[in-house]
């Protein structure tokens, strides 16, 4: 069968217009060493500070230092299985966690996983955890105490809806039984408390659940966990994460108190993450921390 040259055109303009190809732009890396919970990427060129990096097996990784070759990122979960020569993509967003009322009454990880047994939560909304600060103009002046519970606290020195305070002293003297006591005080005061536990043992945190839910505190209550097992990106990230749920609640008007338990680890976290990036450590060393959000203007 012979073809003449008009024939064989029009073949080749049917060819070309029932070719469809899809193509996807992605940023994508190589990783090039991997040591304590830290990679090293190559060929992300435009990845931000704090982007989330998709990582083989639906795990991410934060990205922390950015160089001008390579990314420093911490792996936000296992990472034995990670070799050098694996692809990693860049996602373009940072990091957020689900917020909302339902997270009330469960106990999540630092990326609001349910870590309860009481199946998974349908909440409706998620929030960055790094935004900016409302400023000051629109910040409500703090003219309203949160009850703690303690009458020597809360006549002499009490605490306003809208202030930090620091716990501070040796171990054993009841730090963390005071924040407690504070977050069963408000289980009918119409304020919501998040408790986030950094770094702690896991009997330890069981205690404290146990504790809100035989005072009937749990119910009004977020438990963000990063336990001393978690890694150090997790412990770092957790204030960060409890800090996002409760601005949910200020953001629409409603009181939140939220305690850190406590910033101690944290900073010897961001410490750990700090020597394996190679940047200058800083640990500032803090105890039990109270915050409590109030609506904004």
């Amino acid at each position: 069968m012979q073809l003449n040259s008009t024939e064989i055109s029009d073949l080749i303009k049917q060819r070309i217009e029932s070719f469809d190809v899809v193509s996807e732009a992605r940023n994508e890396g190589t990783i090039v060493s991997v040591s304590d919970g830290i990679i090293r990427i190559h060929g992300l060129a435009d990845v931000m500070q704090g982007e989330m990096i998709e990582l083989p097996g639906g795990r991410y990784a934060l990205a922390l230092n950015l160089e001008r070759d390579s990314v420093g990122a911490v792996v936000m979960g296992p990472y034995a299985d990670l070799k050098e020569g694996m692809k990693v993509t860049g996602t373009g967003r940072i990091l957020e966690v689900p917020v909302g009322p339902e997270l009330l009454g469960r106990v999540v990880n630092t990326l609001g996983e349910p870590i309860d047994g009481k199946g998974p939560i349908e909440a409706k909304l998620t929030s960055p955890v790094e935004v900016i600060a409302p400023g000051v103009i629109d910040r409500k002046s703090v003219d309203q105490p949160v009850q703690t519970g303690y009458k020597s606290v809360d006549s002499m020195i009490p605490i306003g809806r809208g202030q930090r305070e620091l716990i501070i002293g040796d171990r054993q003297i009841g730090k963390t039984a005071m924040a407690i006591d504070a977050i069963i005080n408000q289980k009918d005061s119409g304020i919501f408390s998040i408790y986030v536990a950094i770094g702690q043992k896991a009997s330890t945190i069981a205690n404290v659940v146990r504790k809100l839910e035989e005072h009937g505190a749990l119910q009004n209550t977020i438990v963000v966990v990063a336990s001393a097992s978690e890694s150090a990106a997790l412990q770092y990230l957790a204030p960060y994460s409890g800090c996002a749920m409760g601005e949910y609640f200020r953001d629409r008007g409603e009181d939140a108190l939220i305690v850190y338990d406590d910033l101690s680890k944290q900073a010897v976290a961001y410490r750990q993450i700090s020597l394996l990036l190679k940047r200058p450590p800083a640990v500032r060393h803090s105890q039990v921390t109270y915050s409590t959000f109030t609506h904004v203007y």
